[in-house]
Protein backbone atom coordinates (compact mmCIF):
# COMPACT_ATOMS: atom_id res chain seq x y z
CA UNK A 1 0.00 0.00 0.00
CA UNK A 2 1.26 3.78 -0.22
CA UNK A 3 0.97 5.89 2.64
CA UNK A 4 2.55 7.93 4.99
CA UNK A 5 3.98 5.95 8.15
CA UNK A 6 5.31 8.23 11.10
CA UNK A 7 7.93 6.46 13.00
CA UNK A 8 9.38 7.46 16.93
CA UNK A 9 11.89 5.88 18.36
CA UNK A 10 14.43 6.36 21.03
CA UNK A 11 14.86 6.58 25.13
CA UNK A 12 15.88 3.49 24.85
CA UNK A 13 19.08 2.12 22.85
CA UNK A 14 19.26 0.34 19.93
CA UNK A 15 21.09 0.25 16.75
CA UNK A 16 20.13 2.53 13.89
CA UNK A 17 21.60 1.55 11.21
CA UNK A 18 19.69 -2.14 11.05
CA UNK A 19 16.60 -0.28 12.54
CA UNK A 20 16.44 2.07 9.69
CA UNK A 21 16.53 -0.86 7.37
CA UNK A 22 14.05 -2.55 8.67
CA UNK A 23 11.22 0.23 8.47
CA UNK A 24 12.26 1.12 4.92
CA UNK A 25 11.30 -2.01 3.94
CA UNK A 26 7.89 -2.75 5.57
CA UNK A 27 5.52 -1.74 2.47
CA UNK A 28 5.23 0.95 0.27
CA UNK A 29 5.57 3.58 2.94
CA UNK A 30 6.37 7.18 2.80
CA UNK A 31 8.35 6.89 6.11
CA UNK A 32 9.29 9.89 8.52
CA UNK A 33 11.31 8.91 11.65
CA UNK A 34 11.65 10.92 14.58
CA UNK A 35 13.82 10.70 17.67
CA UNK A 36 12.88 12.63 21.17
CA UNK A 37 12.63 14.86 22.30
CA UNK A 38 11.56 16.31 19.27
CA UNK A 39 9.31 13.82 18.62
CA UNK A 40 7.45 14.66 21.08
CA UNK A 41 7.32 18.02 20.12
CA UNK A 42 6.64 17.37 16.35
CA UNK A 43 3.63 15.20 17.77
CA UNK A 44 2.35 17.60 19.81
CA UNK A 45 2.61 20.11 16.74
CA UNK A 46 0.29 18.08 14.60
CA UNK A 47 3.12 14.99 13.49
CA UNK A 48 0.71 12.22 14.11
CA UNK A 49 -2.51 13.79 13.03
CA UNK A 50 -2.33 12.91 9.06
CA UNK A 51 -0.02 10.00 9.46
CA UNK A 52 -1.79 6.68 7.88
CA UNK A 53 0.31 4.71 10.23
CA UNK A 54 1.87 5.39 13.29
CA UNK A 55 4.84 2.92 14.76
CA UNK A 56 5.94 3.64 18.56
CA UNK A 57 8.98 2.02 19.14
CA UNK A 58 10.52 4.73 21.58
CA UNK A 59 10.18 4.65 25.82
CA UNK A 60 9.71 8.53 26.57
CA UNK A 61 9.65 9.97 29.66
CA UNK A 62 12.67 8.05 31.84
CA UNK A 63 16.01 9.79 32.97
CA UNK A 64 18.60 7.06 33.74
CA UNK A 65 21.45 8.37 35.68
CA UNK A 66 23.27 7.48 39.54
CA UNK A 67 22.45 3.82 39.26
CA UNK A 68 18.92 4.81 39.34
CA UNK A 69 15.60 5.98 36.97
CA UNK A 70 13.42 9.39 37.34
CA UNK A 71 10.26 9.75 35.22
CA UNK A 72 8.26 12.64 33.90
CA UNK A 73 4.63 12.60 32.13
CA UNK A 74 4.48 13.77 28.30
CA UNK A 75 3.65 17.13 27.87
CA UNK A 76 -0.07 17.77 27.56
CA UNK A 77 0.04 18.68 23.93
CA UNK A 78 1.80 14.89 23.24
CA UNK A 79 -0.79 13.22 25.21
CA UNK A 80 -3.73 15.34 23.39
CA UNK A 81 -2.46 14.64 19.95
CA UNK A 82 -2.05 10.63 20.81
CA UNK A 83 -5.97 10.75 22.48
CA UNK A 84 -7.74 12.93 19.45
CA UNK A 85 -5.74 10.39 17.10
CA UNK A 86 -7.11 7.25 18.52
CA UNK A 87 -10.45 9.26 18.77
CA UNK A 88 -10.48 10.10 14.76
CA UNK A 89 -10.09 6.49 14.27
CA UNK A 90 -6.62 6.52 13.69
CA UNK A 91 -4.19 3.36 14.68
CA UNK A 92 -0.76 2.63 15.71
CA UNK A 93 1.45 -0.09 15.95
CA UNK A 94 3.44 -0.28 19.17
CA UNK A 95 7.39 -2.58 19.84
CA UNK A 96 9.00 -3.87 22.12
CA UNK A 97 10.02 -0.99 24.56
CA UNK A 98 7.30 0.61 23.84
CA UNK A 99 5.58 -0.60 26.97
CA UNK A 100 7.86 0.83 29.35
CA UNK A 101 7.78 4.36 27.87
CA UNK A 102 5.49 7.10 30.05
CA UNK A 103 5.87 5.52 33.27
CA UNK A 104 3.54 8.85 34.42
CA UNK A 105 1.04 8.31 32.18
CA UNK A 106 -1.56 5.74 33.14
CA UNK A 107 -3.64 6.15 30.03
CA UNK A 108 -1.13 5.56 27.60
CA UNK A 109 -0.65 1.88 29.40
CA UNK A 110 -4.54 1.29 28.86
CA UNK A 111 -4.20 2.10 25.41
CA UNK A 112 -1.07 -0.27 24.71
CA UNK A 113 -2.98 -3.02 27.17
CA UNK A 114 -0.40 -3.97 29.34
CA UNK A 115 2.91 -2.46 31.18
CA UNK A 116 6.46 -3.02 31.83
CA UNK A 117 8.17 -1.16 35.51
CA UNK A 118 11.86 -0.48 35.88
CA UNK A 119 10.25 -0.09 39.52
CA UNK A 120 8.02 -1.35 41.95
CA UNK A 121 4.80 0.28 41.54
CA UNK A 122 0.99 0.70 41.49
CA UNK A 123 -1.12 -0.93 38.49
CA UNK A 124 -4.54 -0.60 38.07
CA UNK A 125 -4.64 0.02 41.97
CA UNK A 126 -2.72 -2.74 43.23
CA UNK A 127 0.82 -2.58 44.07
CA UNK A 128 3.47 -4.82 41.97
CA UNK A 129 7.01 -5.68 41.76
CA UNK A 130 9.12 -4.04 38.70
CA UNK A 131 9.21 -6.35 35.62
CA UNK A 132 11.57 -8.70 34.48
CA UNK A 133 13.94 -8.72 31.41
CA UNK A 134 15.58 -11.73 29.72
CA UNK A 135 17.82 -11.38 26.61
CA UNK A 136 18.77 -13.16 23.72
CA UNK A 137 15.96 -15.78 24.55
CA UNK A 138 15.08 -18.77 21.43
CA UNK A 139 11.84 -19.34 21.69
CA UNK A 140 8.82 -20.66 19.50
CA UNK A 141 6.22 -18.01 18.62
CA UNK A 142 2.88 -19.73 18.22
CA UNK A 143 -0.05 -17.92 16.33
CA UNK A 144 -3.00 -18.56 18.60
CA UNK A 145 -5.40 -16.72 16.62
CA UNK A 146 -6.25 -15.72 12.67
CA UNK A 147 -6.16 -12.18 11.97
CA UNK A 148 -5.30 -9.66 9.35
CA UNK A 149 -1.92 -9.18 11.63
CA UNK A 150 -0.99 -13.14 11.29
CA UNK A 151 -2.07 -13.53 7.66
CA UNK A 152 0.76 -15.30 5.98
CA UNK A 153 3.06 -16.38 9.26
CA UNK A 154 3.23 -20.84 10.09
CA UNK A 155 1.49 -21.65 13.04
CA UNK A 156 4.63 -21.48 14.86
CA UNK A 157 8.13 -19.78 14.37
CA UNK A 158 11.37 -19.63 16.11
CA UNK A 159 12.59 -16.07 17.75
CA UNK A 160 15.59 -15.10 19.18
CA UNK A 161 14.60 -11.79 21.32
CA UNK A 162 14.33 -10.16 24.51
CA UNK A 163 11.00 -11.12 26.58
CA UNK A 164 9.52 -9.27 29.31
CA UNK A 165 8.13 -10.94 32.45
CA UNK A 166 5.51 -7.77 32.54
CA UNK A 167 1.87 -6.90 33.49
CA UNK A 168 0.09 -7.56 30.68
CA UNK A 169 -3.82 -6.30 30.66
CA UNK A 170 -5.05 -10.12 28.65
CA UNK A 171 -8.79 -9.63 29.61
CA UNK A 172 -8.86 -6.03 27.52
CA UNK A 173 -6.57 -7.43 24.57
CA UNK A 174 -7.18 -9.97 21.50
CA UNK A 175 -4.42 -12.48 21.77
CA UNK A 176 -2.59 -13.38 18.63
CA UNK A 177 0.67 -14.78 19.59
CA UNK A 178 2.33 -16.32 22.45
CA UNK A 179 5.76 -17.66 23.75
CA UNK A 180 6.22 -21.35 24.53
CA UNK A 181 9.24 -19.87 27.37
CA UNK A 182 8.18 -20.13 30.68
CA UNK A 183 7.20 -16.89 31.89
CA UNK A 184 8.50 -17.36 35.65
CA UNK A 185 10.54 -15.68 38.26
CA UNK A 186 13.30 -18.20 37.60
CA UNK A 187 14.10 -17.00 33.60
CA UNK A 188 14.06 -13.42 34.72
CA UNK A 189 16.31 -10.87 35.87
CA UNK A 190 14.67 -7.62 38.28
CA UNK A 191 15.00 -4.36 35.90
CA UNK A 192 15.14 -2.69 39.17
CA UNK A 193 18.29 -4.74 39.99
CA UNK A 194 19.69 -4.15 36.62
CA UNK A 195 19.14 -0.37 36.51
CA UNK A 196 20.88 -0.08 40.25
CA UNK A 197 23.96 -1.71 38.87
CA UNK A 198 23.17 -5.39 39.44
CA UNK A 199 22.71 -7.14 35.91
CA UNK A 200 21.20 -10.03 35.74
CA UNK A 201 19.95 -10.85 38.41
CA UNK A 202 17.10 -11.94 40.58
CA UNK A 203 18.13 -11.87 44.00
CA UNK A 204 15.66 -11.55 46.52
CA UNK A 205 13.18 -10.63 43.65
CA UNK A 206 9.98 -13.12 44.17
CA UNK A 207 8.10 -11.74 40.83
CA UNK A 208 4.29 -13.81 40.20
CA UNK A 209 4.45 -15.70 36.97
CA UNK A 210 3.35 -13.50 33.91
CA UNK A 211 1.85 -14.12 30.57
CA UNK A 212 3.28 -15.49 27.79
CA UNK A 213 1.59 -13.30 25.16
CA UNK A 214 3.82 -11.28 23.05
CA UNK A 215 1.56 -9.79 20.26
CA UNK A 216 -2.09 -8.99 20.49
CA UNK A 217 -5.01 -6.29 19.17
CA UNK A 218 -7.06 -3.94 21.06
CA UNK A 219 -9.60 -1.12 20.12
CA UNK A 220 -8.64 2.01 21.85
CA UNK A 221 -11.18 4.47 21.52
CA UNK A 222 -12.59 4.29 17.60
CA UNK A 223 -9.03 2.55 16.70
CA UNK A 224 -6.52 -0.27 15.93
CA UNK A 225 -3.47 -0.43 17.91
CA UNK A 226 -1.45 -3.41 17.40
CA UNK A 227 1.59 -4.69 20.24
CA UNK A 228 4.75 -6.69 18.91
CA UNK A 229 7.20 -7.56 22.09
CA UNK A 230 9.37 -8.05 19.45
CA UNK A 231 12.36 -6.13 18.81
CA UNK A 232 15.34 -6.17 20.98
CA UNK A 233 17.72 -6.29 18.41
CA UNK A 234 19.28 -6.88 14.49
CA UNK A 235 18.85 -10.73 14.87
CA UNK A 236 15.12 -9.75 15.50
CA UNK A 237 14.84 -7.37 12.64
CA UNK A 238 15.51 -9.88 10.26
CA UNK A 239 13.39 -12.64 11.21
CA UNK A 240 11.58 -12.51 8.07
CA UNK A 241 7.95 -13.91 10.43
CA UNK A 242 8.50 -10.58 12.65
CA UNK A 243 9.42 -8.24 9.34
CA UNK A 244 5.72 -10.06 7.91
CA UNK A 245 3.96 -9.54 11.03
CA UNK A 246 4.78 -6.02 11.68
CA UNK A 247 4.34 -5.19 7.89
CA UNK A 248 0.58 -7.14 8.07
CA UNK A 249 0.15 -4.73 11.56
CA UNK A 250 1.37 -1.36 9.79
CA UNK A 251 -1.12 -2.22 6.91
CA UNK A 252 -4.06 -3.25 9.22
CA UNK A 253 -4.08 -0.36 10.88
CA UNK A 254 -3.03 1.87 8.01
CA UNK A 255 -6.12 1.71 6.28
CA UNK A 256 -8.62 4.61 5.97
CA UNK A 257 -11.60 5.11 8.80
Amino acid sequence: MTGSLLVLSWGHPYEAEPFDELIHNLGDWDVTHLLHPEAEEAVAGGAARDADAVLFYDMGGYTFADNWVTSRPPSEGFRRAIVERFESGRGAVAMHHALAGWADWPEWHEMLGGRFLYTPGEVRGKKVLDSGYRHDVEYNAQVVARHPVTEGLPDSFPVCDELYLAEIFEEDVEPLVRSDYAFTRDNFYSAALGISGTMYSNEDWEHPPGSNLVAWHKQVANAPLVYLQFGDSPVTYRNPHVRQMLANALKFIGEKP
